[in-house]
């Protein structure tokens, strides 16, 4: 896994994705969304941080909502979430070896921490 990608190229991305889905030029989701060409295509190639302003006007152009993007945002992070064995001791690292590697008492322990969480 690499690192964690930034937000702007991220967003960037998927209002691409979204505007070539539509079969969309830059100039006519930049016209819907009043703002330049030059600064549409800056904020899809992750280059520039737009205001959630733009970002709305941008979503509204392309037919959707900022929540849209956001949930895209969200899963596209999450599939690159690693995934945390919370049933390695502390302190070995993740284990590689079978849920009952842990002794019953820490089982018994991991489960009351869980449930309290």
């Amino acid at each position: 896994m690499g690192p964690e990608p930034l937000l702007r190229r991220l967003v960037g991305g998927i209002l691409r994705s979204r505007r070539e889905a539509q079969g969309r030029t830059l100039r006519d989701v930049a016209a819907s969304a009043r703002v330049s060409v030059a600064y549409l295509s800056e904020i899809e190639r992750g280059r520039k941080e737009a205001s959630s302003e733009v970002l709305i006007a941008v979503c509204a152009a392309l037919g959707m909502r900022l929540v849209d993007l956001v949930g895209d945002a969200h899963a596209e992070l999450a599939d690159r979430a690693p995934v945390l064995d919370l049933t390695a001791r502390a302190g070995l690292g993740a284990r590689t070896g079978p849920r009952s590697a842990l002794e019953p008492a820490e089982r018994a322990g991991l489960q009351a921490t869980l449930r309290a969480a």
